[in-house]
């Protein structure tokens, strides 16, 4: 028997892993006026990924709970890793004024020579070919100037630009897999451990079941007693990963979370998938202009471009504005500012350099999640999924019944 309920302890975690982790996407079909009912059934049936939808099913609970797992991720740590403005100063806005300044020159002049086509063809076409190139010159000239104040600009007001939360939540909720990467990354060897221990555990459990089962030999108490062997075993495998947060000696033995116990190299998996998926110079960019405060970081580029494009006219800029008209002159200077706006910022999502400033990024993340108190640590990978771990002790429980069952159909009871 002890044998058997250690088999069975080991099918109960290997699968449970499943269950925690697959598949990746909901999996099932719906039923109608499910979604309806779901309202009204108990609030843990409501957690069960699918049901709120209308949907009967499966769907890994980590990666149905990405957006979650995002939030926590956010509150639990990575607010302690860094402000924006800190993860913004590990970026180096001086590098990437310069990166900007080189991919943006070169098209300096097809992007004015464009504009003023477009918003006096007239003016741009009777002005001397050298009095063209002469403003193209004194553009590109100030760029290095323009850019710098506005990477510094954007350091300044990081805050009130960039959402770490929203950025993370987003990111998590559309890319489910990358939730499951970083607990597989982060943990994989305690989670390997914790199938490994379902054997162990199961072993151990099975002996007093085997007592309870010699001395009284009721046919019912296996089943019974299987669905205590699978809740414990699970609950056990949980344990054993996250608690204690800090070392504790118990009957002589210090006690300490596998999980913990390798805090410094788990910090790094995480910081390098962080700085590699989640907080990239490629990510801050899309957020800074197409994020909920995408509108804002537009005006404020545009505003630093404006003196830029009124001193490029020079010594002539009154003349031109009368000539031309102010509303005209103004519409061009607006134009060249609103085109300057992507531009500008489209260096930020270069991959390459994006990935060169990765490093900076998982230096400081790595460092700073080496220094989360352990009760922290512990806490931004459980605390997403701790309210639906009754799933996995609910599913150790009906495998523990089913093992009980089928152990009393091979060889009845009190070893009859």
């Amino acid at each position: 028997m002890p044998v058997f309920t250690g088999v069975i302890g080991f099918l109960i975690n290997w699968t449970g892993l499943i269950m925690l982790f697959s598949p990746v996407r909901f999996y099932g079909f719906s039923v109608p006026g499910l979604k309806q009912l779901a309202r009204v059934l108990p609030r843990k049936l409501q957690e069960v990924p699918g049901i709120l939808q209308g949907g009967v099913g499966w769907q890994g609970i980590v990666p149905a709970r990405a957006a979650k797992m995002g939030s926590i991720a956010v509150d639990k740590a990575i607010t302690k890793l860094g402000t924006p403005g800190e993860f913004y100063q590990q970026l180096e806005p001086d590098q990437i004024a310069e990166h900007i300044v080189s991919v943006f020159e070169p098209d300096m002049p097809r992007m004015i020579e464009d504009i003023m086509a477009r918003e006096h063809p007239n003016l741009w076409r009777d002005l001397p070919r050298p009095a063209r190139q002469a403003i193209i010159a004194r553009v590109q000239l100030q760029m290095p100037t323009v850019v710098h104040g506005i990477t510094d600009e954007i350091g300044v007001h990081i805050d009130q630009l960039l959402d770490p939360k929203i950025m993370v939540i987003d990111h998590f909720e559309a890319n489910p897999a990358l939730v499951v990467r970083i607990f597989r990354d982060f943990g994989q060897k305690e989670l390997n451990l914790m199938v490994a221990f379902g054997f162990i555990f199961g072993f151990l459990l099975g002996i007093p079941v085997a007592m309870v089962d010699h001395w009284f030999g009721l046919w019912w108490l296996l089943p019974i007693l299987g669905i205590i062997v699978g809740w414990v075993t699970n609950a056990l495998g949980m344990w054993l990963i996250f608690e204690p947060p800090e070392p504790k000696r118990i009957l002589g033995i210090t006690w300490h979370g596998l999980f913990l116990r390798r805090q410094d190299e788990a910090a790094e998996v995480y910081a390098q998938i962080i700085a590699d998926d989640v907080i990239t110079l490629e990510r801050i960019g899309d957020f800074l202009l197409d994020g909920p405060r995408g509108d804002r970081t537009r005006q404020m580029i545009a505003t630093a471009m404006l003196p830029a494009i009124d001193q490029a006219a020079g010594p002539v800029r009154g003349a031109v504005r009368i000539a031309i008209g102010s509303k005209r002159f103004d519409n061009i200077r607006d134009a060249v500012a609103a085109e300057a706006v992507d531009r500008t910022i489209t260096p930020f999502r270069d991959p390459e350099f994006s990935k060169r400033q990765a490093d900076k990024i998982r230096t400081l993340v790595a460092a700073r999640t080496k220094e989360l108190p352990p009760r922290d640590f512990v806490d931004m990978m459980r605390s997403a999924i701790k309210e639906d771990e009754w799933m996995l002790y609910a599913h150790g429980a009906i495998m523990g019944f089913a093992g009980g069952v089928i152990h009393l159909a091979l060889f009845g009871v009190g070893g009859k």
